[in-house]
Parts: C-alpha cells; sequence; structure tokens
C-alpha cells in the first residue's frame, strides 16, 4: 500500500491531529469514532474495539483520554475560526519533532481571564489549555504578546516578523534545559523563601446545587464530604479538564437521578494563589478576616473582603507552602491583584506561572491528572488512599473496586524517584530495579528547593507477585533517558518537606 499516493483524497483532520472518540457531551448516547487524520487503517483495529467496551459498559478499557472528544471545551468546539486555524496548524506541524514545552500559534487568545492584560504588560509569556491563555513563565525582557494566526505565511498571508512569543518557544525547542531554566528557578524559590502570586483563574468553578447535592457529593466523591443536607458544593477544577469533569458529573447525576443541578461559573470568576512562608504576614494586610491557624486552619474557606471586594479565601496549596486561593468576581481580579502586589512589594513577592507551579508540585509529590493518574490507575496504586471513605459506611462511586484491589493486593504502585545527575527528563523514561525494566516514568520536572531531576513512574515486580513498600525500598534503581542510564533513588515519602509542616504553617 506504500506506493499509492492519498493525496487526493478527502480527509477528516481534527483540531490536534487526533481522532475523535466517545459519548458527545451535547447528547447522551451519541458516540463518535472519527477524525483519523490520514491514520484511520493504522488506528482503526484497537480505536474500535475500545469504542464497542465504551458504548457497552461507558467507558473504554484502554486510556483514551487523548482521543476522548471531552477534551476539547464546548466554547472551542463551537468556533470556527479555532478550529480552522488549529486544524491547519497540527497539520503542518505533523511531522515536526514534539518538544516538551512547545505551545499553538494558532488559535489562541480565544479565553482570556480578568488579569490578562495586567500580566502581558509584566512579560508573562502565556500557555494555551483548553482555549484559555494561562501564565507559563515570566520574561525579563518585556512583553511577549501572541499575535494573530499568520498560517506560516501561506495562503498569501504576511509572515510576522520579530515575533518575540515565536522566538521565547523557539529557544526551548530542546531536550536539554531551557535558556529560561534560572528564571524559573528563581520563580520556585521566591516561592519556597518570600512568596510567589499565581494566577489560577482558567480553572473550572462549578456550584453543585439542590436539594440532593449532599448525596450527589457523596456518591460523587471518594473523600468524605458529608455535611448538612440542603447545602451546596463549590468544586474548582484544573482548567483543562473542566470539560471531563462536567461531563462525568452531569452523566452521573443523570443516571443517578440525583435532584441537583451543576453550574459553571468559570468565566465569572478569577483565581489567585498566593503562596509561600510569608504569605499570611502580606495577606493579613489585605484580608478583612483572621489568618492565624486557630482562626483559618489548612483546608478551610471562608467569604470575606480584600480591597473592599467580596472574595472567597480557601487555605489550600498546589505547590506545599502555607498559602490561601483568593476567588474573586471577574470584575475585582485587577484591584485585588493590585492590593495584593503592593502589600507583597516590601516582601519581596513575585508573579509566578504554571512552569514553576509543575516543579514546585511534583517535589511537593503533588499528583497531576493525566501524568501521575489516569483513568486506568488506582486511588491505591498512586498512594491516595487517604481520599477514600473506606473507614465510614457510606457508598461512593468505584468503592467496590477500592476494597476489592485491597483485598487481593497491589501489582503496581506509583514511586517518586530522584537522580543526583542534573538532567532533564519529560515523562517516557524506563525504570530499572536490578537490571529489569520494571515501568517508565509518567511525569518529570527539575525540583529546584532539593536541586535534583525528579522522576514520578508505576513500578511492577517482574516476578508477578504484590509491590510492597519493602520491595519499593530494597532494589536499586536506574532512570533510562534516550538511551543513556543514570542512578536513582527511590522515595517512599515525598523528598521535600516529608512531615507536610509547611502548608500547616509550620517553618
Amino acid at each position: 500500500s506504500h506506493g499509492i499516493s492519498q493525496q487526493g483524497l478527502a480527509k477528516s483532520f481534527t483540531a490536534d491531529h487526533k481522532p475523535l472518540m466517545g459519548e458527545a457531551p451535547e447528547v447522551r448516547g451519541f458516540f463518535l469514532g472519527c477524525g483519523f487524520n490520514s491514520a484511520g487503517m493504522m488506528l482503526g483495529g484497537g480505536c474500535g474495539r475500545e469504542l464497542a467496551h465504551w458504548i457497552i459498559h461507558g467507558r473504554p478499557e484502554k486510556d483514551m483520554y487523548g482521543y476522548d472528544i471531552r477534551r476539547f471545551h464546548h466554547s472551542l468546539t463551537d468556533n470556527n475560526r479555532w478550529i480552522r486555524e488549529r486544524s491547519h496548524e497540527s497539520y503542518a506541524k505533523n511531522y515536526s519533532v514534539v518538544f516538551p514545552h512547545d505551545e499553538p500559534l494558532a488559535g489562541r487568545n480565544v479565553r482570556k481571564d480578568p488579569l490578562h492584560e495586567e500580566l502581558l504588560r509584566q512579560g508573562c509569556v502565556f500557555q494555551e489549555r483548553h482555549g484559555w491563555e494561562r501564565p507559563g513563565w515570566f520574561s525579563p525582557g518585556g512583553a511577549a504578546p501572541v499575535l494573530d494566526y499568520d498560517y506560516y505565511g501561506a495562503y498569501g498571508r504576511q509572515r510576522h516578523r520579530d515575533y518575540t512569543y515565536n522566538r521565547l518557544l523557539g529557544d526551548e525547542y530542546t531536550f536539554d534545559f531551557p535558556p529560561h531554566h534560572d528564571i524559573i528557578k528563581n520563580e520556585c524559590l521566591t516561592c519556597r523563601n518570600a512568596l510567589a502570586l499565581f494566577d489560577m483563574s482558567y480553572f473550572g468553578k462549578f456550584y453543585l446545587v439542590g436539594p440532593e447535592a449532599t448525596k450527589a457529593a457523596d456518591w460523587l466523591f471518594s473523600a468524605d464530604v458529608s455535611k448538612a443536607p440542603g447545602d451546596g458544593y463549590y468544586l474548582a477544577i484544573g482548567g483543562a479538564v473542566a470539560q471531563h469533569n462536567w461531563s462525568h458529573i452531569t452523566t452521573v447525576l443523570q443516571d443517578m437521578k440525583f435532584q441537583c443541578k451543576l453550574l459553571d461559573c468559570s468565566e465569572e470568576l478569577g483565581m489567585m494563589s498566593i503562596q509561600g512562608p510569608l504569605s499570611r504576614v502580606v495577606l493579613q494586610e489585605v484580608l478583612d478576616t483572621d489568618l492565624s491557624n486557630e482562626a483559618f486552619p489548612f483546608s478551610t474557606h471562608k467569604i470575606t473582603t480584600a480591597a473592599g471586594c467580596q472574595v472567597r479565601a480557601m487555605r489550600l496549596s498546589f505547590v506545599g507552602e502555607m498559602g490561601w486561593e483568593l476567588h474573586v468576581p471577574r470584575a475585582d481580579c485587577v484591584k485585588v491583584y493590585r492590593a495584593v502586589m503592593e502589600a507583597g512589594a516590601r516582601h519581596g513577592i513575585a508573579n509566578a506561572g504554571y512552569r514553576a507551579i509543575d516543579s514546585l508540585s511534583i517535589e511537593k509529590g503533588y499528583r497531576h491528572w493525566h501524568a501521575d493518574l489516569r483513568p486506568d490507575d488506582t486511588p491505591l496504586e498512586a498512594g491516595l488512599a487517604f481520599t477514600c471513605k473506606l473507614k465510614s459506611s457510606i457508598p461512593f462511586l468505584g468503592r467496590e473496586a477500592v476494597e476489592a484491589q485491597k483485598a487481593k493486593g497491589i501489582f503496581r504502585r506509583l514511586v517518586c524517584f530522584t537522580t543526583d545527575e542534573k538532567v532533564p527528563m519529560f515523562g517516557l523514561e524506563a525504570v530499572w530495579r536490578d537490571g529489569k525494566v520494571v515501568g517508565h516514568i509518567r511525569r518529570a520536572d527539575f525540583g529546584f528547593a532539593i536541586d535534583k531531576t525528579i522522576a514520578y513512574g508505576y513500578i511492577r515486580d517482574p516476578a508477578g507477585g504484590p509491590v510492597s513498600l519493602d520491595f519499593v525500598k530494597s532494589g536499586s534503581y536506574e532512570l533510562e533517558r534516550m538511551g543513556v542510564t543514570f542512578p536513582a533513588q527511590a522515595h517512599t515519602k515525598s523528598p521535600f518537606d516529608p512531615d507536610n509542616k509547611r502548608v500547616k504553617g509550620f517553618y
């Protein structure tokens, strides 16, 4: 078949050069299996099998997240400019080398959060997720706006000249550390040693409300979230998986016939997270509420005011420091942001982006959806048994599966590795234990506080037995990156702040 040219055939190309599969978010029972981008013969067998399982059992057997139609937010699938530009670019870059931190130039600036202009002026280099522009890192070289798509000069379009944003992406077309490695390091260490502000406004923000909201939450969530009935729940969800979560939750609400509904307030609210040992000192000047450990413990929230605006403050962290998230109505975000930055100026506050969050969160051992956690992983394998209310008698979706696995034993386990050699890793590196391959890395980054490369991956016992903590501790490990192996240490606890003191305010 190699000799047959397929150029003349009509093809269906998608916005990210991957198929569209699964149940349509708009219509229950309507499944997609299309958009195979000239790879239908190659993908047809496996995708057909997974789709059949999906239709019968409600989910595929394998992790099909990258092909799942829910990876696209509904505001994008309705947007012709976005589809046209992005489909062109994915086709144009089909055979380009895929670099770890590349970003599209097509279909940008579709969803901007309320702090967009403010951060752009301060040198923010944005990433695109789910249509949202979110902060990647902050360049000291001045503004680097994303320009309208130039189709790479095709169709008689004028190619952009001196395109700073494109040049900054190009600087990172490497499998080594990027030229701005030290800039990201400063963002991370400022957060660890003083405080940093992260604009996380791209998060999905949903309210679960109605007479059976508590009943629904008990069933949906593995953790114990029960409270007085009739109350609502506020859900904040990583922006890249907001559509997926929305579809999953609404499907469960329908199937279980719960008397409640999910409201999407993602566009109405902004969210900024202020993290670091000095976060309390600074925020105490801005928020009209007592931020002491006694009055405002970790993992609690309050409605209060900041700069005269009503905000929801939550004491949570995604980076492993003491800190608060402020969920703020859109119109008030800039005012609140400026008040925090002004109060923080003499304490050395800095803006920080998602490149810093990726590094800080892996250093603390926080899990990322779709890197460390996938639909075919379990809470027990991922070391998240503490999130499951197994000690209570409350039924929840997946409880039987977790209990069955607990009884049978855990045959693979997520392990943290560090290498002393400062070498960049990105995921998919092989894990060697005592001379045998036992798994591969799911997610890796450089941890600046511990000054080591950190990598997480699931490992199995080649002999087929359960993977105990003793099995993890007793091996001698190496990680193989691009054909070169590096000695590695396995950790059963996070190498940074293993006793979890910092988030509780103990430094």
